[in-house]
């Protein structure tokens, strides 16, 4: 008889493989997550670029939507317009008050001229005034013959003006010695004088 063939059982494999195999495969996991932690720890200690001001504002501009930037740009026109009608208005204002102080000083002028003409007007009229004065007084003091003959040959209404400011009696000489057609037209044109006058 044969005898009967006695299968040999496969051991587990050996536990000091495993083991190593193991021990192999947390030590791989271990550098790989230190050399992990080291690049992240070096990227940490890299200095940060600070942005500047002008960069935040360039790329705040940039990223400007175009309604806002068609927004800012009408406002930008409208603060130009209103710079340059200030600057008009204040150009304008400065000649009005540059045409003011030449009007005040014309005005000054011209009101200094009329009363420079009102004093001369005024001096002239006394002149004339002190002039007929002294020749109503030269005809008063005249012989009346002699004074008849030269209002004869003055117009009526000239010698009437002398002969009313006379005295009385001496208007009354030289009237007795006229023609009686220049006495007679020298008397008319003295009662006209007042005949206009009101009467109470």
């Amino acid at each position: 008889m044969k005898k009967p063939k006695i299968k040999k059982r496969r051991g587990r494999p050996n536990r000091g493989t495993l083991l190593l195999i193991s021990s192999l495969l947390i030590g791989s996991a271990l550098i790989r997550a230190g050399s992990d932690a080291g690049q992240a720890f070096a990227r940490s200690e890299e200095p940060h670029e600070v942005e500047k001001p002008e960069e935040t504002v360039a790329a705040a501009s940039c990223e400007q939507p175009p309604d806002v930037a068609a927004m800012l740009a009408a406002f930008r026109q409208r603060e130009e317009r209103l710079k340059s009608s200030e600057e008009k208005m204040r150009n304008r204002i400065q000649a009005l008050a540059v045409a003011d102080q030449e009007i005040e000083r014309k005005m000054t002028a011209l009101t200094a001229a009329e009363e420079r003409l009102r004093e001369t007007i005024a001096l002239a009229d006394t002149a004339a005034e002190d002039d007929i004065s002294r020749l109503i007084s030269v005809y008063e003091n005249m012989k009346p013959k002699d004074a008849a003959a030269l209002f004869e040959e003055m117009d009526p209404d000239f010698a009437a003006g002398f002969l009313g400011r006379m005295r009385p009696e001496a208007a009354a000489g030289i009237m007795a010695g006229l023609e009686p057609n220049t006495a007679y037209t020298i008397s008319v044109v003295l009662a006209g004088r007042n005949a206009s006058v009101p009467k109470n």
